[in-house]
């Protein structure tokens, strides 16, 4: 985020990038979390039906496994909340999609239904802000329920199966909370203070949104975590001197932000930094009631069309294709989707690329997985290790292990012919790709326009309520930090939505003038609240 730099004019057309959309990026720091989470997620459930002889149930347990793969970044608290509601959406998903299947052959209707349950669980994910890996995985496993055979009668133990699955996937996402309790909050602080430290060593327009972006994300977290501990209130004087650090980076010493970073690796004390002042604000903020997550669903509305329309004329164009698994081509269309044109076009290049080199690795590994039913399920735990500790690199990267475990759990049910398979694979992404793209096109999104004139307002109001504390002699206590972490949050908003909204297709002009001077006077009085904390007792 930057306030000193003025944006280019921007074009009513946007040229779409192929430059860096398959440069690989820094893996997380807890990339191997999820990897592992997964795999013990999905090992026993496919483990017992195999031991069983049921491995044709392994798409329903899957269906709750699955879930392990959701929310490994929020505080426990949070995370119980967000699995669960995982859980449950995944099950309702898989509920439409059984019921569906059993009440009707049409591959026409299967695919329309399919298409608005993608729309509805795009939707929800967004609004929700649950994050990766969002609603793809939800709509891979209901498509996929839609053209499995079933029967009304079936339906309820299926989903039993998917629930007592998902019910595992919650205690293994909570379980690593028994060892670090404040692990989430730890590593967004550290996040927050060596972004901190980099703005005040390289004092880039991108540093600043950055480490914006990075203290907004800390506080988020710590007013998520639930009731504040001394662990909590020990990070959360930590995230103040990130934002002191942001206010003043020529007084800050990036050495000392590191260090506390660093100390908070482990489940070592917290390092204590020097805060004077209590931190009424977040008690303030603590009692507010929450924002609901379903005021966010209007601005979506366009969105949930795009994925709605492509995800069915993918489908209708895999059946006219004679494709046996229309779904492949509507999961394909609604993995594009993201907050605008461009950066669902470079999703669809990573897409195709790490789809077709999937199906090479998958020819190469079927003999291994055709040796016998452990070793199906030997190879498929491996690519779920595999897709989840390369996603983070690049989409494309991780699409090369996603590939082939697809292509594999459909062996579960029996064997298949390993040609028919990729072929079939490889026209459902091309079809799912390309149709996907210009439903994205064709619906124009012009409420991101309405998201940038909403959050300037945001920012407008938030920083004329800080400017007028500050012009108080003696403010209520606690007012000054609500009132600061408002505009810093409004500010996030507002760089995200003109972000958005610059890789929109056929946009109207954005109100760049107004962006430059709400940002540079929003940083202004952000500095101006950091200052007046240093005057109240904050020692740097």
């Amino acid at each position: 985020m930057s306030s000193a730099t003025p944006f280019a004019r921007t074009p009513r057309v946007r040229r779409l990038p192929l430059a860096g959309v398959l440069r690989l990026g820094r893996p997380s720091d807890i990339w191997f979390k999820p990897a592992l989470s997964v795999v013990v997620a999905v090992a026993p459930p496919n483990l017992i039906l195999l031991a069983l002889g049921r491995l044709d149930l392994a798409m329903y347990t899957m269906a709750g496994s699955l879930c392990a793969l959701y929310a490994h970044h929020r505080p426990y608290a949070a995370r119980a909340r967000a699995l669960a509601g995982v859980v449950l959406g995944m099950v309702a998903g898989l509920g439409v999609g059984l019921v569906a299947a059993s009440l009707t052959g049409s591959a026409v209707v299967l695919v329309t239904v399919g298409a608005m349950v993608a729309a509805v669980q795009k939707a929800l994910c967004d609004a929700t802000r649950i994050g990766p890996p969002g609603h793809v995985v939800l709509t891979f496993i209901s498509s996929a329920s839609l053209f499995a055979p079933q029967t009304l009668a079936q339906v309820p133990g299926h989903l039993a199966l998917a629930l007592a699955a998902g019910a595992w996937a919650w205690l293994v996402g909570m379980a690593p909370g028994l060892f670090r309790p404040h692990g989430p909050e730890r590593r967004a602080t550290a996040h927050a203070l060596n972004a901190a430290a980099a703005y005040a060593e390289n004092r880039r327009p991108h540093a600043s949104g950055t480490a914006h972006a990075a203290v907004q994300a800390a506080w988020q977290t710590l007013l998520s975590a639930g009731a504040r501990s001394e662990t909590r209130r020990a990070l959360e004087r930590l995230v103040v001197r990130a934002e002191v650090a942001l206010a003043a980076p020529a007084d800050a010493d990036p050495h000392r932000l590191r260090a506390w970073a660093g100390e908070l690796r482990g489940t070592g004390p917290v390092p204590r930094a020097a805060y004077d002042s209590e931190l009424l604000g977040v008690e303030a903020e603590l009692a507010a009631p929450a924002r609901r997550w379903w005021r966010a669903l209007g601005p979506l509305a366009p969105i949930a069309m795009r994925t709605a329309l492509g995800c069915a004329l993918a489908g209708y164009a895999s059946l006219a294709l004679g494709i046996g698994r229309p779904y492949w081509a509507l999961v394909t269309a609604a993995s594009l989707y993201q907050a605008n044109v461009t950066l669902t076009w470079s999703r669809g290049v990573q897409r195709v690329v790490g789809n077709l080199v999937g199906v090479l690795v998958f020819a190469a590994v079927v003999p291994l997985a055709h040796l016998g039913p452990a070793a199906l399920v030997l190879c498929c735990l491996a690519f779920n290790f595999g897709a989840e500790a390369l996603m983070g690199r690049n989409y494309w990267l991780g699409s090369i292990c996603v590939t082939p475990m697809a292509l594999l759990i459909t062996e579960f049910a029996g064997y298949q012919e390993p040609g028919r398979l990729i072929t079939e694979r490889v026209v459902d992404t091309l079809v799912g790709a390309l149709v996907g793209f210009v439903a994205a096109m064709a619906v124009t999104n012009r409420r991101a326009g309405d998201r940038v004139e909403h959050a300037l307002a945001a920012v407008e109001r938030a920083r004329a309520r800080a400017a007028r504390l500050l012009a108080e002699p003696h403010p209520a206590p606690g007012s000054m930090d609500a009132a600061h972490r408002d505009l810093a949050a409004a500010l996030v908003d507002l760089r995200a939505g003109v972000e958005a909204a610059s890789g929109e297709w056929w946009q109207r002009a954005l109100p760049q003038e107004r962006v430059v001077r709400a940002e540079q006077a929003g940083h202004r009085t952000l500095a101006a609240t950091i200052r007046h904390h240093r005057a109240e007792g904050v020692r740097p």
